[in-house]
């Protein structure tokens, strides 16, 4: 944790925007544009299903802390991660579609949150700013990325000594989650272990709450 300085959502906007300048080519595995994704993303049945005050609870952030939400979407869980770190903390959401900044940006005004910074990064890497960062979080997400080992490798450079990632995702062997039967598509907790260990990262926290996804912590050795 540390104090760190506010700043405006707009700078920081700018900002970001110049960090991850390369535009995005292409998509991810099961990707599509951003205006597509809002329907499914902000639906009150889905919203009600991943539980996100109980998912955020148990993350444990502190005040002051610096957040990388991974394939943020909607900012669904931006903003409430946002107020969990407050003002002297920082979220810093990232997309491979800017189409989402906008989104993510106004939610945050509506909200009344100012140390949100949303970053465009690549397939590969999330090409985030710092290298300071507290806790790197994935709802729903790591599934879709394609070069798994090599994105977890990268994200890994980012956290600071003892920094976390939180991975919670449909477990590929429950009979009924999306994208059952898919192996592109599907990943398992053991997978994760096998990829968090060659990051150089260790299990340290393991959540048995939700009957069809895990919901794992690991800690930077």
């Amino acid at each position: 944790m540390r104090c760190l300085p506010r700043y405006s959502m707009a700078v920081w906007s700018v900002l970001m925007l110049l960090v991850g300048a390369a535009p995005a080519a292409g998509v991810q595995l099961g990707g599509r544009p951003a205006a597509e994704w809002v329907v499914s993303l902000e639906s009150g049945q889905r919203l009600a299903r991943i539980e996100v005050d109980r998912v955020v609870s148990m993350i444990g952030m502190q005040p002051g802390d610096v957040v990388a939400d991974i394939g943020a979407g909607t900012g669904v869980f931006t903003v409430l991660m946002a107020k969990e770190v407050g003002p002297t903390g920082t979220v810093v959401p990232v997309e491979i579609d800017e189409g989402f900044m906008p989104i993510i940006m106004d939610k945050a005004r509506e909200a009344g949150v100012e140390n949100v910074a949303f970053v465009l990064g690549e397939f590969d890497d999330p090409k985030l700013p710092r290298r300071d960062i507290d806790i790197a979080f994935f709802h729903d997400v790591l599934h879709h990325v394609e070069h798994r080992q090599e994105y977890l490798r990268a994200l890994a450079g980012y956290l600071a000594p003892g920094g976390r990632i939180v991975v919670v995702d449909y477990d590929m062997n429950v009979p009924g989650v999306p994208h059952f039967g898919d192996a592109t598509m599907t990943i398992s907790a053991e997978m994760v272990d096998g990829w968090m260990r060659n990051a150089g990262l260790t299990l340290n926290q393991k959540y048995e709450v939700f009957p069809d996804r895990f919901y794992l912590i690991y800690k930077k050795n």
